[in-house]
């Protein structure tokens, strides 16, 4: 039987464990990248482990996040992090170098090689034909500490690609159609492959937005061949000698196959809410746009940027839209700039923003209340932009420019209008904004900013837990719900203590209050708990709230594990026991390590209302050892003192 392309590379890195389809493994990771909202927490940790250095391939230290300096707590955050990056060996890209994605693929990303980020979206590298996995900041530590990365052996959905896009139908809408298939949440504990005639007829940019946005069906990853589009690429980024040619065998087995005719894809919106809340442009046409902003880590390539440009080549932005336009690097933002396209979004009236994550983690750029927005990002949960209920719809460059002229909705496919922009042949490279790692860093001193707190770490694991339910909640809760980010509360993230405070803060804002008062807590909730952000936050200040148990029907992989990291007891319940459990109950859960031994189901005893229900765990034997130990920074301890 011929593997696929995902199974050549895994298999290739496995340190642990075997080939079998939902078994435990270790994978060696050649690579790894942290961004400022989520490394400052990750190299503290890393620093907790006593390691002298990284013992990657390749570590890199972005700062893309929370550029927004106001005070003190930012330029101090990015300084600890430059002065790590030295002392530890680690690539550091500076403050407006750009997005993590966007410069990992230009300058580091290499096929066949595996790539593990603290961010949700690190499975862009996938358009390179690497094993790109977000993770949160604790296990990008362990790996940087050269321990593997343990998943479970995923499905793999290959997606069979035929025919070719029509003009204004951007590669986002391939995406758009696996969301509109699998939801938010059909791709949790697999990897996405391509294959098919229709890969050839995709660009590099095209499947970097196409593997970016594979992280909101929930998959663990999404991967396309390297052929000789990859080698275009890497050849203009005077990166050709790292390229090799990689793809499933024939004959390759897929665990299941859905097939995307490219040729008769339409444009295609996610309306707010969710990216799931998929809809024919043509439904919307004609609707009253307030805001447009075009940038991210999903769609601000090279490409991106100039068919914008030349579809407001000598127009104006309607009078009643604010739009603004964010290159995704350097790279882009200068080549822009040499080309005239640049000129040409200036003139449009757009406002020109910096590279970085920006109006995508609600840095900056809110609507106006009730105002529609179109974005050309990757998420639109309620609130995340910094608008509670913001009217949000992602979309394509082509829809957001032509919109944005319009001052309304627009099928850009209507549009009599001829663009063709071909990936270039020679990038700019400029790479004065990465800082490289120096041999000898035993005379670095690493800089610590007064809001740069010690990372808190939980106790072992105890038999039993008698707490009041602090919260219960529905399906389909977001990191964004457990803790915001936005200009507020980002610039705590090396605080616990301080971002404790806004825990929930937008649905209940007297959670935090309450769990202190109460001194530990359950959480509950419906389907598909934790989605979105691989920010370990949401895990780790709950955990220092007293939250020692989260009860829910099912799980995000990315926010699974991290309760796991810090010592939260993550259960399975089944919904019809939903009802059983109501906010203010008081549970207890008894002979918690016997019952995680044996891997029987735990009693749950609704002290309030007189029943008791049975609740799954679904550990492995590892993740049953880190929740004993208290979390998986003190257990990585006691491995290495052992």
């Amino acid at each position: 039987m011929g593997l696929t392309l995902a199974e050549k590379i895994i298999n290739e890195h496995i340190v642990e464990g075997e080939p079998v389809k939902g078994s435990e493994i270790g994978i060696k990771i050649d690579q790894t990248l942290t961004q400022d909202a989520t490394g400052t927490m990750a190299y503290l940790q890393f620093e907790a482990m006593g390691l002298e250095r990284v013992k990657t391939e390749l570590s890199v230290s972005y700062v893309d996040h929370n550029m927004l300096q106001t005070d003190f707590r930012n330029a101090d955050d990015h300084a600890y992090l430059k002065s790590v990056a030295a002392k530890y060996g680690i690539y550091f890209s500076k403050p407006g170098n750009g997005i993590c994605h966007q410069v990992h693929r230009e300058r580091f990303g290499i096929p066949g090689k595996t790539l593990l980020g603290s961010d949700s979206h690190t499975p862009t590298g996938g358009g390179l034909g690497m094993i790109s996995i977000g993770a949160g900041g604790l296990d990008v530590a362990v790996a940087m500490g050269g321990g593997p990365f343990f998943l479970k052996y995923p499905d793999i959905i290959g997606v069979k690609l035929t025919g070719e896009l029509q003009p204004f139908v951007n590669a986002k809408n391939v995406i758009f159609k696996l969301l509109e298939i699998l939801t938010v949440k059909g791709g949790v504990g697999k990897v996405l492959e391509y294959f098919g005639p229709g890969v050839k007829a995709l660009s590099a940019g095209d499947r970097f937005a196409i593997a970016n946005m594979g992280t909101e069906v929930g998959a663990t990853t999404s991967i396309f061949p390297s052929d000789e589009n990859t080698k275009r690429f890497l050849v203009a980024q005077d990166r050709g000698d790292v390229w090799i040619e990689l793809s499933a065998d024939d004959g390759a087995e897929y665990d299941e196959i859905i097939e995307i005719d490219l040729s008769v894809l339409e444009p295609l919106v996610a309306e707010p809410g969710s990216p799931d809340n998929i809809v024919d442009v043509k439904s919307l046409v004609g609707k009253k746009v307030a805001q447009v902003l075009i940038g991210t880590c999903t769609n601000s390539s090279y490409e991106d940027m100039m068919t914008v440009a030349k579809m407001l080549e000598g127009k104006k932005i309607h009078p009643g839209v604010d739009m603004g336009v964010a290159p995704g690097s350097k790279q882009v933002f200068q080549m822009i700039a040499e080309s005239g396209g640049l000129g040409m979004i200036i003139s449009s009236g757009s406002r020109i923003l910096e590279s970085a994550c920006g109006f995508c983690i609600g840095m900056g750029q809110a609507p106006p209340t009730g105002g529609i927005s179109l974005r050309t990002g990757n998420r639109n949960f309620p609130g995340r932009s910094g608008t509670q209920g913001d009217n949000i719809y992602l979309v394509s460059p082509e829809i957001a420019a032509a919109s944005a002229l319009a001052g309304e909705f627009v099928d850009p496919t209507t549009i009599d209008q001829v663009i063709e922009i071909e990936p270039p042949t020679q990038y700019t490279i400029d790479d004065s904004g990465i800082i490289p790692p120096i041999e000898d860093s035993s005379g670095v001193e690493i800089l610590r900013g007064p809001n740069i707190k010690e990372v808190p770490v939980k106790e072992p694991l105890t038999d039993a837990i008698k707490s009041e339910v602090i919260l219960k909640v529905g399906d389909n809760i977001t990191t964004d719900h457990i803790l915001p980010a936005g200009a507020k509360v980002l610039p705590l993230r090396s605080n616990i203590p301080a971002i404790a405070e806004f825990v929930y803060v937008n649905v209940d804002d007297t959670f935090a209050s309450r769990a202190k008062a109460a001194g530990s807590g359950i959480i509950v909730g419906g389907t598909n708990y934790g989605q979105g952000s691989s920010r370990e936050h949401a895990a780790l200040a709950p955990m220092y709230l007293g939250i020692n148990a989260v009860i829910v029907n099912d799980f995000a992989r990315i926010h699974r594990a991290n309760l796991i990291n810090f010592g939260i007891l993550p259960l399975l319940m089944d919904a019809s026991d939903n009802d059983k459990i109501e906010q203010g109950d008081d549970l207890e859960i008894s002979d918690i390590l016997a019952t995680l031994e044996s891997g029987s189901d735990f009693t749950v005893k609704n002290l309030t209302k007189g029943i008791e229900f049975k609740v799954k765990s679904d550990m492995t034997d590892l993740e049953k050892n880190i929740l004993r130990a208290g979390g998986k920074l003190a257990y990585t301890r006691s491995q290495n003192q052992n």
